[in-house]
């Protein structure tokens, strides 16, 4: 396993405009590749926007899709990994069920991963998503095993400890996390990182969109607890590094995954 040095783009870009959030995906990748970054992360829905109501259906696709090749475009152009976030049809037919999902696309522009949502929140993402159902999923980038989901499934520790059972090294969560619920950024992530002995990096929009107030604090948490680079709360590009000897070492003090007695945990399922 290497290093990885990981950007994080937040910014809510323009909700409903694909062709707007692209620019301002090109120019953060261009960003991000000169500071010497292998990835580059956005939150959740940045292709399309969150709070577009019915627009979540005109504008999902397919995985392949337009936003896909676009994506892959920008990456082979700056030589980085870029994760997003889209709604995703699964099938063409205009009726058939979509999905919030994220997917990582390499440098190279192959599609490396894709996720679903599984934990769906509120009353907005249940009228307009189908929930996924598979909880890891996994591509490996420059020696770096890396793992997925999106904003409310981190809150769940079972989620976050199943990738560390599957051996994620950095765990990629793009949020639209909202006021009131800060404390998320502020304490949950690094705690995650810490429980799960990962890095985790949280990548959230920022700023007004419709009925709701995103909060940024954007970070990278590594498996010690603590967070490497944090946003505020305007739009920003930060970055840090995975430092895959620092994560080696902590694996090996750090008696968490060690300790488990997972005889005993049977009454939680």
């Amino acid at each position: 396993m290497s290093s990885l040095r990981t950007a994080l783009l937040q910014s809510s870009g323009r909700p409903g405009d694909v062709a707007y959030n692209l620019r301002v995906l090109r120019d953060a990748a261009r960003e991000a590749a000169a500071a010497g970054a292998g990835l580059l992360a956005c939150p959740e829905l940045f292709l399309t926007g969150y709070a577009i109501g019915d627009g979540i259906h005109r504008l999902a696709e397919p995985a392949d899709g337009p936003g896909a090749r676009a994506v892959g475009e920008i990456a082979v152009e700056h030589g980085i990994a870029v994760l997003y976030g889209y709604p995703e049809r699964a099938v063409p037919d205009e009726g058939a069920p979509v999905h919030n999902s994220a997917q990582l696309i390499g440098p190279d522009g192959a599609r490396l991963a894709n996720y679903r949502k599984t934990h769906l929140f509120g009353c907005f993402e249940r009228e307009w998503f189908t929930p996924g159902e598979q909880p890891v999923v996994q591509a490996e980038l420059d020696g770096v095993r890396v793992g997925v989901m999106i904003c409310y499934d981190v809150e769940f520790p079972e989620n976050v400890r199943a990738h560390a059972l599957a051996g994620t090294d950095l765990l990629l969560v793009p949020t639209a996390q909202m006021h009131p619920f800060q404390f998320v950024a502020e304490s949950v992530i690094p705690v995650r990182a810490f429980e799960s002995q990962m890095y985790v990096a949280y990548v959230n929009r920022v700023g007004a969109e419709g009925e709701f107030e995103f909060v940024g604090l954007s970070c990278l948490a590594g498996p010690d607890g603590i967070v490497r680079t944090r946003a505020g709360r305007t739009e920003q590009l930060v970055h840090a590094d995975v430092d895959a000897a620092f994560l080696k070492e902590s694996r090996e003090n750090n008696p968490y995954l060690h300790d488990r007695r997972p005889e005993l945990y049977g009454p939680l399922t």
